[in-house]
């Protein structure tokens, strides 16, 4: 009798009893509430924190040399640098600030006007040019040729991985600096913006030949302006280790490194953590074959192909081609020789360099902060978000705040003593505000592509080519991106 009244008082028996008693929507909030948490950590949502804080934003960090001229000169003077940056509300991810630059970056719409530049060794690169009249309405030159103002600044803009000046960001920053006053030239990599490899070599994240000879070949052709270089992820890498290796004898004023990955074994091992970052690194793997499938004979008769096919990785396409035709015996040796992590120290001109904590390409823990307290021509600006190369900001998100702190600092670096030719610099660029242009810009289309309708009559030694792309609807245009992944 003892023994079935202690069956019927069962703890377990008496929690079920209670349990059957709650109502099943309680255990739909809880679950809801419980995944919500979940989804919240996996994307790395922020809007809480945002929101606690009054939406004002974190403060930008700088770290820099106690004695730099840099900073007391430039940066002391750089508003953007010196204040917050708060992502868009309903953005505050770094994978949506980042997915949204790809998928729905709206870029600006104008035509580049394009040289065909040889590099000397059988290879060739588009320099695809942006001045303020391309970009004015109304204002272009009726016979297609460039009529550059022979004192206005130069920007060289190095795209990243797979990236040309048809991207999205590209885009974003050559609009937004050839409106502000500035000449800008994208130098796409070899077999990118349309033209085919005509050499037995393809461009990888340590490869500064191509750069230093561009440089080069623009400074003979604009000696007496001011001359900068903005690289953006590789190609801030690729950047930053040309600023290392040519030290005293480089030929430009100034640079900025955007979420530049700094050390790529780091960031190798980064980007394979967690099935978030995978998926970055199956998607610019799938850009990486997508690259080596348009120039397959070459790719067939220098590398492994079949590894190639194979390759899901970034790392497994490096093997089986980068490291091939660059003549790297393995991926890592590859990652350690190309990173410009070590070149930083050894750089002569100003270099700010901008990058998000929250990157989810390029990992924080590769961030240059020693060597920038070692060495006052280098200051690192560094945000808790943005995202890799997003910092999309407002509520609108047509705004990118990179753009507009890069804009700031060159036009101040190039007013300062620092730079030689700081009197060439013009009035406009000193004056005007710093803010989105896009948002009233009759120019700018949600989802449309550049025509890319390209070409220059007055350039020495210039092929002159024209292109033409159909421009996309909005859904099109983003199932050819979201295509593009897989």
């Amino acid at each position: 009798m003892e023994t079935m009244n202690s069956l019927a008082d069962s703890p377990y028996k008496l929690l079920l009893t209670a349990l059957s008693l709650i109502p099943i929507t309680h255990y739909v909030i809880i679950i809801v509430f419980v995944l919500f948490v979940k989804l919240y950590n996996f994307l790395e949502f922020h809007i809480i924190q945002d929101l606690l804080s009054g939406f004002r934003g974190q403060q930008v960090e700088l770290t820099f040399n106690s004695c730099s001229h840099l900073y007391s000169e430039v940066v002391s003077k750089c508003k953007l640098l010196h204040g917050r940056f708060m992502s868009t509300p309903w953005l505050s991810s770094p994978h949506l600030q980042t997915t949204f630059l790809r998928f729905f970056g709206r870029p600006p719409f104008f035509n580049y006007r394009r040289e065909i530049f040889s590099t000397g060794d059988g290879g060739i690169v588009a320099l695809d040019w942006l001045a303020q009249h391309d970009v004015m309405e109304n204002e272009y030159p009726g016979n297609n040729e460039v009529h550059q103002d022979a004192g206005t600044p130069v920007v060289i803009v190095i795209p990243g991985l797979t990236s040309d000046s048809d991207s999205v960001y590209i885009k974003h920053l050559t609009f937004y600096m050839a409106k502000r006053g500035w000449n800008v030239v994208v130098s796409n990599h070899r077999g990118l913006g349309g033209v085919q490899l005509t050499s037995d070599f393809f461009y990888n994240g340590g490869w500064t030949e191509d750069l230093r000879k561009v440089v080069k070949h623009i400074r003979s052709q604009s000696p007496d302006v001011p001359l900068f270089v903005v690289g953006t992820s590789l190609g801030a890498n690729m950047m930053v280790k040309y600023l290392g290796e040519d030290g005293d004898d480089i030929l430009i004023d100034g640079a900025a490194a955007v979420c530049c990955p700094w050390d790529l074994l780091l960031c190798d091992r980064f980007i394979g953590r967690n099935a978030v970052q995978r998926f970055y690194d199956k998607a610019l793997g799938a850009g990486l074959k997508r690259y080596a499938k348009k120039h397959q004979d070459f790719f067939t008769r220098l590398s492994d192909w079949d590894g190639i096919e194979k390759a899901r990785r970034v790392r497994e396409f490096d093997t089986s081609g980068t490291c091939k035709i660059g003549k790297f015996d393995t991926a890592d040796i590859y990652y350690r020789a190309s990173s410009c992590a070590s070149y930083v120290r050894r750089i002569k001109i100003p270099l700010l360099c901008i990058s998000a904590l929250d990157d989810p390409v390029c990992t924080k823990d590769a961030l240059i902060w020693d060597e920038c307290r070692a060495n006052e021509n280098v200051i690192l600006a560094t945000t808790q978000h943005g995202g890799h190369l997003g910092y999309f900001d407002g509520m609108d998100a047509k705004g990118v705040w990179w753009v507009r702190a890069v804009d700031e600092f060159l036009t101040i670096l190039g007013s300062s003593k620092l730079t030689k030719r700081q009197n060439k610099m013009p009035d406009s660029l000193l004056l005007r505000p710093q803010k989105s242009l896009t948002d009233k810009d009759p120019n700018v289309g949600f989802a449309k592509k550049t025509d890319n309708q390209i070409h220059v009559d007055n350039l020495p030694k210039v092929t002159k080519i024209f292109e033409t792309h159909t421009a996309f609807d909005s859904i099109t245009f983003f199932l050819k991106r979201f295509m593009d992944q897989f």
